[in-house]
This record gives C-alpha cells, structure tokens and sequence, in this order.
C-alpha cells in the first residue's frame, strides 16, 4: 500500500479502543479499551497494521513511523520518568505482535528491550536484587536473539539445561545471579558467533529491530499455516505493541498467570486459570516450570486475587463474553497485560451464548452469531477419547466427521456378510465406486487411498452420516490380498483398525469412542434434562428454535430413498432438494440397464424398460410418502457412463484367457465390443446427464412415467406428493425444451388414465458455465434451476474432484492459492459470478423461478451465508449437515438484519 504523508501510525494505549481491530489489531484495542476502564494497564503505544502493510510491501518501514515512534516514546518516559536505556533507573519495554485475530503463539514476542552491559546494574540497584536484573537481561538476550537475530532456540535452551546441570538443580529460579551473569556471556558468545554481529546495546536499535522482527513474523510459515488452517486473510498485517515493563519474576510476591472468565473446555462458571510464581509471561506458555491452579492465588495473595475476580467480572460484563486474560503481579500490585474473547469448544461455545442470554447480557439474535455450524458439526459426531492409549497408522484426507471402528474388510460382499453377521467393519478401498454402496452401508467406516473430500467414497459417507477418511496415500491397499501395509506394519483382513474422520488419523486396534447426545436429540431419542449433557442439548435447542424463526433459506435434504428422506425430516429437513436416481439401479438391477444400454435393437430396449419401470415407481412410491407434504425434487438418470458398464481391463483379460483356452463366450466377445465402442477418456464430460436421456430413446420417458403414476397413487391416497423433475447437465435450452415436451406428454398420459390432475413442475440443474451463462434463455423452459456446485466448480476450474485433491490441492493450500478448497468452500470469485449472473438472468425471464443448489456447498457453512446473499430460496445437503445448514442459515439472515439495522 502507498503511504499517506497525513498518516497516522502510532497510537497511544490512550488514543484507541476496541472498536479499532482492523488498526491496532486485537491486543492494542483491547489494551485501549481496558485503559478506558480504567484498570490497572502498564502505559504504552501500538503501532498500527497500517504501519506493517507499507514495511511487508515496501521493505521499509513508513519515512514518518520513527519520529512518531520517538514522540510516543518521550511522552511514555515523562509518564513513567525514566527513560529507554538510561544506566542508572532504565525504562524497559515489551514489543508484542497483535493482528486482528488472534494468533496465538503463532508471532513473535521480545520482552525487557533496554538492558544492557551498563543498564543491568541500574536496574539491579533500582528493584533492590540483582538476581532478577541478571534474569531479565539474560530472558532478553535470548529472546532477541532467536526472535530478530534468527538464532536457533535451543542453543539457549541447552546453555541454561547446562548451567542448571553444573548446579544441581532442576528449575531456572534456583540458578543465583552468580549463575546468571555467567549464562548472559554464553548468551551473548552463542549470539555473536551464530548471527555474526554481538548483541546489540543500544536500547533504541533493540527496540526498532524487534519491531521491524514483529512485522517480519507475519508472514513466517506457521504464521502461514495458521491463516490457511483458521482462514484469516493474508493481507492484514499486524500491529506492533510497545509497552512499558512490569515484572512477574522479582520474588515469591511476584508472578504472572492466565485466567479465563468460564471454562473455556465446559463453559461452566468457576475461577479457571494457572498462576506461576516468581516468573515473567512466556514461562506459562513455555512450561518450564509447573503453575498452580488459579484459585491457589487467594491463598498466596488474596488482595490480588481479590482484585483480579473484580477485574474479570468487569471485563465479562463489559464484552459480553467469555475473556482469556494475561496478568502479571509485580510485588503485589496487579497489572493486565491482554484481554480477547476467548477460544472455546464446541460444546462451551453453545453453553455460553445461552447462558449470557439469561443473564441479560446479550440477546438470542446476538447468542446465534456466538455459535458456527463447525461447531455444531463437532457435536453431532461420535468422537475418540481423548486420553486413551493409540497407535497411528497414518493419516489421509478428513472426509466426513466422526469415529469408526471396526474389523478391516477390502470389498462391499465382504462387509455386507461380516455386518449381518453382527461383526462392525470398516471398508478398506483404493477408492469407492457406485458398486460399493451396499458395503459402505453395512460398514461402520470407509477408508480409502485415494480421492478427495467431494470424491465418491467422501460424498456418500456424508449423506450417510458415515465417518470416512479419503486419500490416506501412505497406506498401500491390496484388495485382492486383502491386505493393507503401512511400513513394516501388515493389516489383514479382520484386523481391527479405528478411523477418525474430523482428523483423517488412521490407527491400530480398537479406539474407545465417545457417542454424541446432539445426534440423539435430533433424533428424538433425548430431551434437555439436569445433567452435563442435556445441559448442551438444552443450549443447541435453543439457539436451533431461534434460527429457524429468522432464516428465510429453506433447507432440503439429499436423499434418495424413504429411509434417508425420513431421517431428514426427523433432522429437520423441509423436503428434498436431490434424489439421484442412478443409485437407485445399482445392485440387481445393474444387469438390467446394462442390457438397456447395450440394446441393438429398439425390443430389447423397449423389454428392459418395461422391466425397470414397476421398480422405479416403487422407489417413488416410497419416498413421496415419507417426504408426504414437502416437496421432491427427483434427478432424472445422471451416472457417467462407465458406471454401468463392465470395466474394460477385466472384461478385456476375461476375454483374452477364454479365447487362449478357446472358450470364449460369445455374450462376453459381444459386450467388450459394446463396451469399446462407448468407452471414454473423461467419463465425466461425456454421455451422461440429459445427453443419456437423449441418446437413448425412452429412457427419461420411463422415468417420469414412474415418478407421475408413483404420484397420482399417493395423491388417489389422499396424500400430498409436492414432485419436481430436474433434468440434469442442461447446456442449452434445446435439450431441456426436446425432454420437456416429451414429460409433459407422459404426464398428460399419466394425469388420463388414473383420472388425477398432477403439478409436476420441470426444471433443471445449473452444472456447466454454459448453462449458468445462458440462464435467461433455459429459464423460459424451466420451472427451477438447482445449482450442482460440485459439476460446476469442476468444469469452471478444470479440475477432476476424485483426483486433484489427493494429487496437488496440498500444495495449492500451502503456496497459498486456495485458502480452502473450492469444492469444500464455494469459490466466490469465480463459481460464484456464475451462480450470481445466473439467479439475476433466470428470475429477470421468470420471476417465481425457483432457486436452490443441491451440491455439498449446500451444506457448508461459509456457502450457506452466500447462498442467502444472491437470493435463493433453498439449500439442500447430505441428511446430517441439515441441523448445521439450518443453523448457518438462520446466522446468514440475522447478519442481515443486523447489518441492514446499521
């Protein structure tokens, strides 16, 4: 960014206040605010994020930031009357990183910036013990060292192990300042020989090169990694915070501690915290040293504790929220050094905002706002236990949240029989296809090699509420041995594995698991009572009624038979927004549509419909009665090709051994004929989707003839079917007008013979940049249009979802490309114009179009938000992210409202 000469970079502890984030990052503007309460605040300044951006763009910091710098400082000296660096009483300083949100530990912190050779002595004198002074210049040397000077730490570390070792003692506080001023020479040798320069003693060149070190610490990689993992933009900068020291390691009166308003694991109120004596702030973080629990500090120094409750109480009233306190006591006086809004679990997350609701400090609008769906998506699945003892196998992609366990098993028959027989089993695939299905139903579990978090294996589990990890490469899976090897280590078949899908961890043997009571709930299996649990349960039934009062988005489920569509009403779906129905001929009926789709002639392919038709109409018949009232949106046939036809290698060896042995079946030399003839290079963009139903004359034909007397026989039962056709991979208005005409006819047929009027609406899916760029001529002949987000990011990056995300989306995210997935987060920028060009267009040539989108985005959390920001009417997701898009809806239209209110 170019800099502005009227600029102002620098800011007193005075001069901000919370409100000013984005500026002072969160430390400076919690630092000002907790300054304006007046509490007890050691004076300071904050430079600004500003000031960061101009240094990371230009290499420099801004012309004007040292004179404003100076100017704060002379003003912090005449306050605190001493100065930077003076021998005799010197002022020393801290210079802290504060972006925006908090990153913690993931920045760089230098602490005593003044010492000196001259300067300890003066400070030896001025505090009355020259144990502590030798403390803090050593803590400095080591500090600026590692933090500006790139020193590696653990020369340090083993420097004060050594020292320690030489006097027999085991804690730093034991070392005498005899001890100390020997470690600060080892300190200062191991700084000049490993950064080429001695250590500074010019306390203003300290101070400058640990700020510029500050600003440099933003874009280290676990600063990196962090942003990607939490998704916080990289372009914020941070903020510099230059404070006046208070000492926590002048004695036992002294000390330094972390404290929170509740418990940040539970939310429960109570005093939580740890308390260490006789030590400055990173020794906490560090763990050099054991800390007491912080309700010890009553007994060890009640007025400061006394004083500290006081403080906390003003501070969780004041923000309205849990707070993560920093102190320091110095000789009995208390000072804070940092307040935020703490970090919290799930489960606390949902306690808390319910529990401020009743206390009066925030309303339920402000109580949805304090809870995610990720949090909600952490409750809902069953877990490990934490402290229990594992082996880790290996660790691939986390697909679908959860925790499985089971005995190993390679193939779908395998798992069918070892589950009916009451065995628990986890799939073990190189990658899952549709043929699996009835196997990824009966296991526990799906692992597998390859593939991604949308690829077959993730997208299944999902809508199953099975836990999957996908794209775990370091495991070599060997289906036909029935044996996967990781290392020296060999997992046979029926070995017992454990997989967790909110981590992608793969272990050995047996984990205990831990069930989730926010699942029973919302399966009517547990109501909100006393204990711990129905506590939580209690919290999200609260915050769920509330959403959905204020949501506007409908939410829908992917569902394609009566017993998933009854799970999603009882998860709250408001219809369904997707039933595939290439799922539903797989299994016995594969055969059939084989034969259908090899026919040579129009008999054998009029006798294969004729067959197929009385199954799908079941199918229907089925699910408008479990999903009576809401509406169906059903998907005509929609498979790529190849799924239904025999694989070409196997068939081709099949052929090969029964011709060597002059055998050949003459079934088999005519359908590898067939099979050659159709066979593709990207299944994906080929013959599938309304292109099928085009080719082959009566197939969609069959298909709406099901859906319509499946229909006509709910309603003659005085049910309320509410069916939508969606036709799916439309390009062009053509091909939805040449499959329209040809349902509306069969409807008519239908409507004829059973003596019953049907509102069947026809629409299309929205799944190619084509038809989203034309969507003002397809929505003349269409009655809806339902975004497949997952086709369409795949075709408008060029990306093939079952294999790039094992193959180079890693390396994407961590060069920083993606901040996240495009096909776990819908990409704005790019998918999300077409999405947004196309809703205009569609509702200018029809304005009661009706919207949705039905690919997983629609149950995620950030997508959801974007979804109800363009205007559509409805999302639709796998069963058990239906709870979590509900709640992001309801979030996405109370951020509305409030925004609109501002």
């Amino acid at each position: 960014m170019s800099e502005n000469k009227d600029q102002k970079f620098v800011y007193d502890f005075t001069e901000g206040n919370r409100d000013l984030k984005d500026l002072l990052g969160g430390k400076g503007a919690n630092l000002a605010e907790m300054t304006n309460l007046g509490l007890p605040v050691p004076p300071g300044f904050t430079i600004t994020t500003e000031a960061c951006k101009v240094y990371l763009e230009s290499g420099s910091a801004p012309a004007a930031l040292r004179d404003e710098v100076s100017a704060h400082l002379a003003a912090l000296e005449a306050k605190m009357g001493k100065k930077l660096g003076q021998s005799d009483d010197p002022l020393l300083v801290s210079v802290r990183s504060g972006a925006k949100f908090s990153m913690p530990g993931m920045m760089d912190t230098v602490l005593n910036i003044g010492l000196s050779d001259e300067s300890v002595a003066g400070l030896a004198s001025q505090a009355g013990d020259e144990r502590f002074a030798w403390d803090s210049y050593r803590r400095l040397i080591q500090m600026f060292g590692k933090t500006v000077l790139g020193v590696e730490g653990e020369l340090f570390e083993d420097a004060l192990d050594e020292a320690k070792a030489a006097k027999k003692v085991t804690v730093d506080t034991d070392l005498d300042a005899a001890d100390l001023k020997k470690l600060v020479k080892v300190f200062k040798k191991i700084v000049a020989k490993e950064a080429g320069r001695e250590f500074p003693q010019d306390a203003r060149e300290q101070m400058d090169l640990a700020v510029e070190a500050v600003f440099n610490s933003w874009n280290t990689d676990r600063a990196k990694l962090y942003r990607r993992q939490e998704r916080i933009p990289s372009d914020l900068g941070t903020a510099v915070n230059v404070c006046s020291m208070v000492f926590g390691n002048l004695g036992p009166d002294s000390g330094t501690g972390v404290a929170f308003t509740r418990d940040p694991a539970s939310g429960h109120a109570g005093v939580y915290g740890d308390y260490l004596q006789n030590a400055q702030g990173e020794d906490v973080v560090a763990g050099i040293r054991n800390t007491v629990p912080l309700a010890d500090l009553e007994s060890i120094d009640k007025a400061s504790y006394d004083q500290l409750m006081t403080i906390m109480t003003t501070l969780e009233t004041h923000y309205k929220d849990l707070c993560d306190i920093e102190f320091t006591i110095e000789r009995g006086q208390l000072w804070m050094l940092q307040t935020r809004v703490g970090k919290r679990t799930a489960g606390a997350a949902f306690r808390i905002a319910t529990q401020l609701v009743d206390q009066g400090l925030i309303d339920e609008a402000e109580a949805l706002q304090r809870v995610s769906g990720h949090q909600l998506a952490q409750l809902m699945f069953p877990r490990f236990d934490e402290g229990a003892s594992t082996t880790l196998l290996g660790r691939g992609i986390a697909a679908s949240p959860g925790a499985a366990v089971g005995k190993a098993v390679f193939d779908s028959y395998t798992a069918v029989k070892w589950s009916r027989s009451g065995e628990k089993v986890i799939l073990i695939r190189r990658e899952t296809n549709p043929d699996d299905l009835d196997g990824m139903i009966a296991s526990e579990g799906i692992l597998t090699s390859r593939g991604g978090k949308t690829s077959h294996a993730a997208v299944v589990a999902r809508g199953m509420g099975k836990t999957c990890v996908c794209g775990a490469e370091e495991l070599d899976v060997d289906t036909k041995r029935r044996r996967m090897t990781v290392g020296d280590t060999v997992i046979e078949e029926g070995d017992v594995v454990s997989i967790d899908g909110s981590t992608g961890k793969v272990y050995l043997g047996e984990v205990p698991v831990v069930p989730s009571p926010v699942v029973e709930y919302f399966e009517g299996r547990m109501h909100a009572g006393a204990d711990d649990a129905d506590e939580l349960v209690a919290a999200v039934h609260r915050i769920m009624a509330y959403a959905d009062r204020v949501r506007r988005l409908r939410v829908r489920a992917n569902a394609d038979n009566a017993e998933d569509a009854l799970r999603a009403r009882r998860f709250g779906a408001q219809g369904i927004g997707l039933c595939r129905t290439e799922h539903m001929f797989l299994g016995e009926r594969r055969e059939m549509v084989e034969r259908l789709i090899l026919a040579d002639t129009d008999g054998e392919r009029d006798e294969a419909l004729r067959a197929l038709l009385p199954l799908q109409k079941k199918d229907f018949i089925e699910l408008f009665e479990a999903m009576d009232g809401l509406p169906v949106t059903v998907r005509l046939l929609d498979p790529p090709l190849h799924e239904f036809l025999p694989d070409i290698t196997e068939l081709s060896v099949r052929v090969a051994l029964a011709e060597s042995r002059k055998d050949a079946n003459e079934n088999d030399l005519r359908l590898l004929q067939a099979v050659h003839k159709l066979h593709e290079q990207n299944p994906m963009l080929g013959l599938r989707g309304v292109r099928l139903g085009l080719v082959i004359p009566g197939l969609f034909a069959m298909q709406v003839r099901a859906i319509a007397e499946a229909a006509a026989e709910r309603k003659n039962a005085k049910g309320d079917p509410r069916v939508e056709i969606m036709i799916p991979l439309v390009g062009t208005v053509q091909e939805l007008e040449i499959v329209r005409e040809e349902a509306d006819a069969v409807i008519a047929e239908v409507e004829a013979a059973t003596g019953t009027t049907l509102k069947l609406s026809i629409g299309t899916m929205i799944e190619l940049p084509r038809a989203a760029l034309t969507a003002a001529q397809i929505a003349e002949a269409a009655q809806f249009f339902s975004f497949g987000t997952n086709d369409l990011t795949q075709t408008v990056w060029g990306f093939s979802r079952d294999d790039v995300e094992a193959s180079f989306f890693t390396a994407y995210l961590e060069k920083g490309i993606f901040g996240v997935s495009p096909f776990e987060t819908i990409d704005k920028d790019g998918v999300g114009s077409l999405v947004r060009h196309a809703v205009k267009q569609g509702r200018a040539t029809r304005p009661d179009l009706k919207l949705g989108v039905c690919g997983e985005h629609g149950g995620d959390p950030e997508s959801v938000h974007f979804f109800h920001e363009v205007g559509l009417d409805y999302v639709s997701c796998s069963p058990f992210r239906i709870p979590v898009a509900r709640l992001e809806a309801g979030r996405a239209a109370a951020e509305a409202k409030g925004s609109d209110s501002r």
